[in-house]
């Protein structure tokens, strides 16, 4: 499902973010991805979707090899990833509705359509009786649902995550981690990017640790 083949990337001659990554995650995976601040945790995310690319090695996600896909091909390509941001990412001014659906929109999915793709997931988050809220009119556990619902608006065969309980209690860090087991059950490959040791010790799943932007197994 997701290939990384001698990855590294550089902003100067001496600054990198990453140095000969080499890794595999296996379709239907759920995965951790661990390390100190500056570790590249993000740097590595921001490559799987194709925000950036590497400086070196090979990137293949879903058996494409996204490091030589053209720039047109890109928008398909995230059409198949959602990515959860730990600041939510909301527009404030547009109701949960309108934020869920924007890429629909976008896609130009008719309006019906949007609107019960809309409910399905975000009923999926307990959030369906919101659909005319704003964002500030919601908990900051709430908007992190929202989001996940975002992301997943799409029907995505990859979900990634950064950081997405780092502005989260324990109590609802828990439940926003319990959701992401519940996606990765109905067949989405699920990689979080987390420095939070213990709820990785809690969840008992595979992880992956970066230190200095090197792989440590």
């Amino acid at each position: 499902m997701i290939h990384l083949y001698h990855v590294s990337k550089r902003y100067s001659s001496h600054a990198f973010a990453l140095v000969d990554v080499t890794l595999a995650i296996d379709k239907g995976e759920f995965v951790f991805l661990t390390g100190p601040s500056g570790a590249g945790k993000t740097t590595l995310l921001k490559l799987l979707f194709r925000e950036e690319l590497p400086s070196e090695g090979q990137i293949l996600v879903n058996g494409r090899n996204i490091t030589a896909l053209p720039v047109r091909q890109v928008p398909l390509l995230r059409r198949s990833i959602g990515v959860v941001f730990q600041d939510f990412k909301l527009l404030p001014r547009k109701t949960i509705l309108e934020n869920v659906t924007l890429v629909l929109r976008i896609l130009g999915v008719p309006l019906q359509e949007r609107k019960n793709r809309a409910y399905r997931v975000l009923k999926m988050v307990g959030l369906h009786h919101k659909l005319q809220s704003f964002p500030l009119e919601l908990s900051g556990g709430e908007q992190q649902r929202v989001a996940i619902a975002r992301a997943l608006i799409n029907e995505p065969v990859i979900l990634l995550a950064d950081e997405p309980t780092g502005n989260l209690d324990p109590d609802l860090a828990i439940e926003i981690m319990d959701l992401f087991k519940e996606i990765n059950a109905r067949g989405t490959t699920v990689l979080v990017a987390t420095h939070d040791r213990e709820m990785i010790t809690r969840m008992r799943r595979r992880t992956l640790l970066l230190e200095r932007g090197r792989f440590l197994g």
